[in-house]
């Protein structure tokens, strides 16, 4: 069985912001558009080995949701797969019926702290702070980019929940 952290986020053209040093009372100095574009994200991560499967689907809802899972389902069909994920309406809509090798874990609500895949989001967007994208398709090129020149390491650093791995396969057995 393969367990993934799974989440989706949304990226934009908007200019992500972040504190800078600088002297105190000054406030810190960036380009920042103000474009509200923007493209979303589904994710799915492996605390344990770092595999990943990424898709930007037109929106988020269940019907997009649906389209995530048959296509994680299709990439690693040699396995059962669980996904851990945030207990949200989109995820757990009576209407998704679940592929035959895919199988979901929905953590308590309102702690998203638990996924681990809430930290790739979060260093991602440290990593475009303060870039303007003249382009939505630009933070996804940047994205993908700044995702695969991740080294071992520091992948598991951020994901490497082995505990979470252990929790999710003693529920499912």
């Amino acid at each position: 069985m393969r367990v993934f952290s799974q989440e989706e986020s949304r990226f934009g053209v908007l200019t992500v912001r972040r504190r800078r040093l600088t002297a105190r009372g000054v406030q810190p100095i960036g380009t920042v558009q103000q474009v509200f574009a923007g493209c979303y994200v589904y994710g799915a991560v492996a605390p344990t080995t770092g595999e990943r499967f990424f898709r930007e689907p037109p929106s988020l809802n269940a019907e997009s949701f649906q389209r995530f899972l048959d296509a994680v389902a299709a990439a690693f069909s040699d396995r059962l797969n669980s996904l851990l994920l945030e207990n949200r309406g989109a995820h757990t809509a009576p209407r998704l019926p679940l592929p035959a090798n895919v199988r979901l874990v929905c953590l308590p609500p309102d702690c998203p702290e638990l996924n681990p895949i809430e930290r790739v989001w979060r260093d991602l967007q440290e990593s475009i702070a303060w870039q303007p994208f003249r382009h939505v398709d630009a933070p996804q090129d940047e994205l993908s980019q700044l995702w695969q020149a991740y080294y071992a390491p520091t992948r598991h650093s951020l994901i490497g929940y082995t505990y979470l791995v252990e929790a999710v396969n003693a529920l499912l057995t």
